[in-house]
């Protein structure tokens, strides 16, 4: 939800498109089927569609001095035409030209250049500086509603338009004359009949600039501005504007003044506005990663989806049951209907980070571990606070863990302690402070007896605890920081994994390695799950891939390819239908559980 226009309603009125990490998501608004756009080598930064709904065109970052791609893609066959790469760093903003002819590119502020590409022949016609040197950069970029020949860039303090002269293959620009009025440009919104187009600005107002001689005729509103900024502009074909602004308010305005005759207020910053058909419906996009539906009449909004807008730190399914699963986030916890893929509840704790979540046995709350030192548990229909554990941990609580009595909670700080807490009905106490590791407990799983337990740290060391008698039973040392561990079902062996890439065996009765094997080609795994028969186990980590292993071959049998950051943490569902992963991009995936017979 962060990028400027990134949801887009497709002309055909039955699918949304929008970037997603580095794929480019196409869901169907009935169905909710998704498909994905996948070929970028790292965040998608803009992504377009033709006004024929035929391309699809989108923008990458890449690292400081390398080319960024530019792909092209077939709507319909939903795959890749073509690679246009000329730009450094970062492409900002792509634009069509209304037949379809060209694209119009823009690079970030490292590049500093507009290029025009011939669509049908793949290739660069002509490019130029996109700004004035006097001028600050530009950032956005539309095309003409009627002629393919022209279109405009605005940015921070510049508004140009440019005509592109095909026969000696050069875009010439002409800056328009905007008086003593210093603005920054965030969106330009051009007029159905080419002869103006509107600009909102940072400073919460809008211009209106005359295209033929390249005058700002106008600007509004002069009282009561847009606070936040004017973010995105919708043209309707009444000549009302659909205004969205940083304060997450959009509104409906009319006339020169711009005077609003209806507004609502959605969560988050606006950063997209979309029509659906002629605008009798439209939606709204937000930095919350919140998209709504809106109705022209009745100018209601409605939310059709929304998720985590950070890092998603684990996930977790209540015991025995694959119906519903809770996963965290900064700011919050949220619990999903799996079948539906639909939000049920949202328990938000403003400003703090959760690092690990559990569901008691019971079902009776939610367990969580909170980057300020606290440990809270929450109902799990309603989303009430039942009990804080102040000053739990003094560097956060990384990870956390309950016995199936649901009378204990074992959980790990960032100083490396692990403490066993007894849960009353209305009481809660420190009942054993292990010091052992020196470095934060990354993961913590308990035996099914709930006598023992077994804590990973990034320390290098993964030690088998009994919590009955509070002692140290086996360590188990190896040269990587851990990141996860699983009990085998039958619990005589532990498997770990962590930095060195390395999946080890470990037996729990004298704490010797069984083997090793090597868990992916590049990057840290970070979660591991096993299924309660113990004959598969799944991870995940930076190389972006989900593996399903066979536990006594050691052996890859399956890998998902959807991932386009870390994936953080991951879980086989308890009925073996799913498997969930949840990524550093805030993403949630869900897979099905591949048949092994």
């Amino acid at each position: 939800g962060h990028i400027p226009c990134g949801l887009i309603c497709h002309p055909d009125k039955e699918h949304i498109l929008y970037p997603l990490g580095c794929t480019v998501v196409i869901q169907d608004l009935d169905s909710k089927k998704q498909t994905f756009l996948r070929g970028h080598t790292d965040n998608v930064s803009c992504v377009v569609v033709s006004r024929d709904g035929v391309y699809v065109a989108s923008g990458q970052v890449t690292f400081m001095g390398f080319k960024a791609d530019i792909i092209l893609w077939d709507f319909q066959k939903k795959e890749l035409l073509a690679r246009l790469s000329l730009h450094k760093g970062n492409i900002e903003d792509l634009a069509f030209s209304p037949n379809s002819h060209y694209l119009v590119s823009l690079g970030g502020q490292d590049d500093g250049s507009v290029v025009v590409w011939d669509v049908a022949k793949r290739e660069g016609v002509c490019g130029s500086p996109a700004s004035a040197r006097s001028a600050g950069n530009a950032t956005v970029v539309v095309c003409s509603s009627c002629r393919d020949e022209m279109f405009v860039t605005a940015g921070n303090g510049t508004i140009r338009v440019w005509e592109l002269d095909l026969a000696n293959r050069k875009i010439r620009p002409t800056e328009c004359q905007i008086g003593k009025v210093k603005r920054v440009m965030m969106c330009v919104q051009m007029a159905d009949d080419d002869n103006a187009f509107y600009v909102g600005t940072s400073s919460g107002d809008i211009l209106q600039v005359n295209t033929n001689n390249k005058v700002m005729t106008e600007y509004g509103p002069q009282k009561k501005k847009f606070s936040s900024g004017v973010t995105a502009l919708l043209l309707l074909k009444t000549g009302d504007l659909i205004v969205g602004t940083g304060g997450g308010v959009v509104a409906l305005c009319k006339g020169s003044s711009y005077k609003v005759m209806k507004q609502i207020q959605v969560q988050g910053a606006v950063t997209s506005l979309t029509c659906r058909g002629q605008g009798h419906q439209f939606f709204v996009g937000t930095n919350e990663c919140q998209i709504y539906r809106i109705s022209y009449t009745a100018f209601k909004e409605e939310l059709i989806a929304a998720c985590h807008n950070e890092a998603v730190h684990d996930i977790v399914f209540p015991f025995g049951s694959s119906k519903v699963f809770a996963t965290c986030s900064k700011n919050d916890i949220r619990v999903w209907h799996t079948p539906e893929n639909r939000e049920l509840l949202r328990i938000i704790v403003p400003n703090v980070t959760c690092h690990a979540i559990e569901v008691m046995r019971d079902g009776r709350s939610i367990i969580s571990a909170w980057n300020d030192g606290k440990i809270r548990a929450f109902t799990p229909e309603t989303g009430r606070l039942m009990y804080t554990i102040n000053h739990a941990h003094s560097l956060g609580v990384t990870a956390i863990a309950a016995t199936s009595d649901s009378k204990r909670i074992v959980s790990g700080g960032g100083e490396g302690q692990v403490r066993v807490w007894e849960i009353g009905e209305k009481t809660h106490k420190l009942v054993e402070v292990l010091k052992e590791h020196v470095c934060a407990v990354s993961c913590i799983k308990i035996k099914k007896n709930d006598q023992e337990c077994v804590t990973t740290s990034l320390d290098r060391t993964c030690i088998v605890w009994d919590i009955v008698r509070f002692i140290r039973k086996q360590m188990f040392l190896a040269n990587t920081l851990f990141k996860c561990a699983c009990y085998h079902p039958e619990e005589y062996q532990i498997i770990t994994s962590g930095t060195d890439r390395k999946i080890a065996y470990w037996e729990v009765f004298d704490g010797s390695t069984i083997r090793e094997v090597e868990g992916s080609v590049s990057g840290t795994i970070n979660g591991m799950d096993i299924t309660s028969d113990g004959a598969y186990f799944v991870t995940g980590g930076e190389d972006h891939l989900v593996k399903l292993w066979d536990y006594n071959e050691g052996a890859v049998t399956h890998v998902g390819v959807g991932h386009s950051g870390n994936i953080t943490r991951l879980k086989i569902c308890p009925e073996k239908k799913y498997i969930v992963s949840v990524s550093a991009d805030g993403a949630i995936l869900l897979w099905k559980y591949p048949d092994l017979h």
